[in-house]
């Protein structure tokens, strides 16, 4: 009965955030306390609600931080020579835009940190976006597709998870995986390039090369990154390319080359403050929250000495933190209560107990498929603690050495990113003020086709 409710209450949310008859917000608190009641534990459903927060604090703590922080650096201009690089690629057309995002994206995400990738990625193609008509889902899906490829390097989460969950080497799971991945995101670009010519053939827009003269074409380039200027004419094609000035919102400001935020005279500083931060990342030295949190008030204080100018960044960023750190705290409702009842135990043992015996020689490539929808219903460390070692047994008695069990669990990565229970996606689509369903409609399939082409790819190389 707890596998059904679960089941249920999973799709009976998603049914209702992509219909839009309820928000994420409500949906991720109300659904699970009516469930709770459901299964006969209502009186426990505070007890599941703050285990749930408290698991999830350091992770709304780190993402609340990591955008003011990353908020403040694009306010003082640390990463508009790479914006520029990549509106320069993009020359306004939809299909370069589309791809430049991929990339941008895939950069980032070296980092392993999903939520800094989307503040980034977000922050500087939004306004391109916006200027050129183009659509938002389009954005958002690319980049959490990009990055969920890049999510399987060892720093980033679920390499790590498994190494341990197996007590394996990471080196030794991820290293042969790259040809697999390399592929996979190969097929992000190309997708990013099938569904850039689709916007272009969808706004019927020509390059600025086509459309305008040289020194015309750079100055609606400058306008588009800094989402202001004036009016700029088609002169040609089949439909208007360049749109009138738009009003921004405040927090995409940040590509205006004439903000009064810029701080030209402390880039090297702010600079090296990001290169610290993210090695103290990698290496770490301290817990990541902290970091952040260590790491805002010095780019604060150094960048705006004056308490009245500290006060207008925290208020000019303050509208997404709440957003995302809100999204957060209720989805430790859901999580909380799908572990407290039970329901994601008895989820996990239902999904590994239909799988036919005679499958058992083919174990990674079961958990290869089984990694997309367990890493979309479930948290990666339900997965990889919970449901990976019951698969790899499983497979160890059929000949399935555990390397590859946990080679190919790293599959379902692309299609997790875009889980309501990763909390950087609410960073993702909360910056790109896209509804959260709509992101899931256009996103699963091409997650998901992606995860297949990874998984192909391991079964070709004889990685998997």
């Amino acid at each position: 009965m707890l596998t059904i409710l679960g089941f249920v209450m999973i799709a009976t949310f998603l049914v209702l955030i992509m219909m839009k008859k309820m928000s994420p917000i409500a949906a991720l608190v109300l659904i699970p306390a009516l469930f709770c009641v459901f299964v006969g534990k209502g009186a426990k459903l505070g007890d599941y609600v703050i285990e749930g927060v408290g698991s999830l604090a350091p992770t709304a703590a780190m993402l609340m931080f990591a955008i003011v922080y990353f908020g403040v650096m694009i306010d003082v201009g640390l990463f508009d020579p790479i914006v520029r690089g990549i509106l320069k690629f993009c020359k306004a057309d939809p299909l370069r835009v589309v791809v430049g995002t991929a990339l941008l994206a895939a950069i980032v995400s070296l980092d392993g940190d999903g939520s800094t990738t989307f503040m980034i990625t977000v922050s500087a193609m939004y306004p391109l976006y916006k200027r050129l008509k183009m659509s938002l889902v389009v954005m958002t899906g690319v980049a959490a597709m990009a990055n969920g490829v890049m999510n399987t390097l060892p720093w980033g989460g679920p390499t790590a998870r498994a190494a341990t969950a197996l007590k394996l080497d990471a080196s030794d799971i991820f290293v042969p995986m790259i040809p697999a991945l390399a592929v996979g995101l190969l097929f992000v670009f190309v997708l990013a390039y099938v569904l850039g010519r689709r916007e272009r053939k969808r706004l019927g827009v020509l390059t600025l090369d086509e459309a305008l003269e040289p020194q015309e074409a750079e100055t609606v380039l400058v306008g588009a990154a800094a989402g202001t200027g004036g009016e700029a004419k088609a002169t040609g094609g089949t439909g208007g390319a360049f749109l009138p000035e738009e009003p921004q919102d405040e927090g995409f400001q940040g590509l205006d080359p004439n903000r009064a935020t810029l701080r030209p005279k402390l880039y090297w500083f702010n600079a090296l403050l990001t290169v610290t931060l993210l090695t103290a990342m990698i290496m770490e030295w301290l817990p990541i929250p902290v970091l952040f949190l260590l790491g805002a008030a010095a780019a604060l204080t150094v960048n705006f000495p004056h308490i009245p100018d500290q006060k207008a960044r925290l208020a000019a960023h303050a509208d997404n933190v709440l957003n995302v750190s809100g999204m957060v705290f209720a989805a430790a409702v859901f999580t909380g209560v799908l572990q407290g009842t039970g329901m994601v135990d008895h989820m996990a043992k239902w999904m590994v107990d239909v799988i036919p015996a005679g499958m058992g020689p083919h174990m990674a490539l079961v958990t290869g498929l089984l990694s997309l929808p367990l890493t979309y219903f479930m948290s990666n460390d339900g997965f990889y603690f919970g449901v990976l070692p019951v698969l790899a047994e499983a497979g160890a008695a059929h000949g399935v050495t555990p390397l590859e069990m946990a080679r190919a669990s790293l599959v379902g990565q692309p299609l997790h990113m875009s889980s309501p229970l990763v909390p950087a996606v609410y960073v993702l689509v909360g910056m790109a003020k896209v509804e959260f369903g709509d992101h899931t409609r256009f996103v699963v399939k091409w997650a998901a086709l992606t995860c297949l082409v990874i998984l192909g790819a391991g079964l070709l190389f004889g990685i998997i």
